[in-house]
């Protein structure tokens, strides 16, 4: 029997001690928080310049031993610090647009029961928008490296057995659609206007990317110097009279699916043509409100345009159909020469709907020239050593860019307006009752034209607009029904389109701005490789 002294000596086990554990909760902490390059520029703006900060903060080079380890891919944990920062920003932006908005632009609170913290819009928002980069992060490095593992010789009897499935996770474009699916994340936002928006604004930058490269490959105009090139009219404002005729028309008869920002700013350069109460109008009699007006202009179109019957000349006789009694104290003063009921509402006080036409940019032209005036100055700050060169030159800029714009603006209200008694003059009364709004609106947006080279973001905003109240004008008239979820596969097939495109060609998407968005969406960091290539190729020039 062996004794004990035969025995060998026990290993003695590692104590666990708080300096071992706290070790490893810091490094994760900090590699998840943020990296060594990030940590040593904050150290050496921030951390070094206070005494209390330096003495207990972590050195640089301490930092660098926890996070950096030799041969760690450090993919994932840029990945989550990115998605962190996003939520946390997002939050903060939230919160401080809430309290803008009720002190300073004096939103009314909602008062009623208190939202959980887990059901909070601001929450959800912060963590889709988060998630949407995370996983578009993971899933754009899976996919890629899913392709790089299955062309590689040892992947060929698999590729042999499912040749469609090796067909399609080989492609090039597998990684930018496989990321894509991180768009589903938009769910968690609950089922809103705002989810609704940020769907219809990434539908039209991906229709308006897809439509570039189109142009780019010639599937449209063909390549260029060849036969059919693409003519020097063409251009993004010619959606703005379509969207115009669809906006003035869901503004007279579907209001409740208009946005009420841009009605507000109609009806507020609309004086010759939408009545205001008059100053001297005894306070003990009522008067149509300026939505009262819109449908009162509504009914008079259902009804087929019935003629004007002044008061002044037949005060015995009913004057106008019980439908439209809400307007009489507008019509009851209207010149008696006036034979249309929509001239008496428009403009009651003057016969002629030339002169009401011509005195309406007298009135309004002055106005959007002071409102655009401060809104160029405002925009154009940032670019002040531009000023500071050449301050002759940036005036002049500004200035024809302020009467461009103004004389659009009062061009396309007051065409739309003046539209309507021009086609009561024209047209029959029964033919095309309702749609003449429509056609109206489509001649005042012509005038984009003048800003054709200027108002590309103008144009596409108002296509948004348009979008969204056709689309909610449809479903309230039954054209067609909503699917449940339906804004956010739009979302998600949108976000394919557009890393399609940013994967063929990225020349495709003029923004810089989107390019360097999609870039970080890949975890490339805020990169703009066209800039980059065409640097590139400036220096190899300049090198021969």
């Amino acid at each position: 029997m062996a004794s004990t002294s035969d025995e060998g000596p026990k290993p003695i086990r590692d104590r666990v001690s708080a300096k071992s554990t706290a070790d490893p909760i810091l490094r994760n902490a900090l590699r998840y928080t943020i990296s060594s390059k990030e940590y040593e520029t904050l150290h050496k703006y921030i951390i070094s310049r206070s005494k209390v900060l330096r003495r207990n903060a972590p050195t640089v080079a301490k930092v660098e031993k926890l996070v950096e380890r030799p041969g760690r891919d450090d993919y994932n944990a840029a990945a989550v610090r990115a998605s962190l920062r996003v939520f946390f920003a997002t939050g903060a932006a939230l919160k401080a647009w809430g309290a803008i908005k009720d002190r300073l632009l004096g939103a009314q609170k909602q008062h009623g029961k208190r939202i959980p913290l887990w059901k909070s819009p601001n929450l959800r928002l912060s963590l889709s928008l988060s998630t949407i980069l995370l996983l578009h992060r993971i899933l754009f490095r899976f996919f890629t490296r899913l392709r790089a593992h299955l062309l590689t010789p040892e992947a060929r009897p698999f590729r042999q057995r499912n040749k469609k499935t090796s067909r399609t996770l080989t492609s090039s474009l597998a990684p930018a659609i496989g990321a894509s699916l991180a768009g589903f994340m938009l769910a968690v936002y609950p089922n809103d206007q705002l989810r609704v928006t940020i769907s219809i604004y990434a539908l039209s930058r991906a229709a308006e990317f897809a439509y570039n490269h189109a142009e780019d490959e010639g599937w449209i105009w063909g390549k260029e110097g060849s036969r059919w090139e693409r003519p020097w009219w063409w251009g993004s404002w010619l959606l703005y009279p379509l969207t115009c005729g669809q906006l003035l028309h869901a503004f007279v008869f579907d209001r409740d699916c208009f946005p009420t920002a841009y009605g507000n700013f109609i009806l507020k350069y609309s004086p010759e043509y939408i009545q205001d109460r008059p100053e001297d109008y005894p306070a003990s009699l009522s008067w149509p409100s300026t939505n009262k007006i819109v449908d009162n202009l509504a009914e008079i179109a259902r009804l087929n345009y019935p003629p004007f019957v002044s008061p002044i000349l037949f005060p015995n006789t009913t004057t106008l159909p019980a439908s439209l009694n809400s307007i009489s104290p507008i019509t009851s003063a209207a010149h008696p020469l006036i034979t249309s009921l929509t001239c008496a509402i428009l403009h009651p006080s003057d016969p002629s709907c030339l002169r009401t036409y011509l005195t309406y940019w007298i009135r309004v032209f002055p106005r959007l020239t002071r409102f655009f005036t401060a809104v160029f100055v405002v925009l154009s700050l940032p670019s002040y050593k531009t000023f500071y060169r050449a301050p002759i030159t940036t005036l002049n800029k500004l200035a024809s860019r302020v009467l461009l714009y103004s004389s659009f603006v009062a061009g396309s209200i007051g065409t739309s307006w003046g539209a309507i008694c021009l086609f009561q003059q024209l047209l029959p009364r029964h033919l095309l009752a309702t749609q003449r709004y429509f056609f109206g609106g489509v001649l005042g947006g012509l005038w984009g034209f003048i800003v054709r080279r200027n108002a590309r973001g103008e144009f596409l905003y108002s296509a948004r607009t348009s979008l969204d109240s056709l689309w909610k004008v449809g479903r309230k008239r039954g054209w067609w029904r909503g699917i449940r979820g339906g804004d956010v596969w739009l979302f998600v097939v949108s976000l394919m389109v557009i890393n399609v495109v940013y994967e063929r060609d990225a020349r495709a998407i003029k923004s810089g701005v989107v390019r360097r968005g999609f870039s970080s969406l890949r975890g490339e960091g805020l990169r703009d490789v066209v800039v980059e290539e065409e640097k590139r190729i400036k220096d190899e020039k300049a090198r021969e």
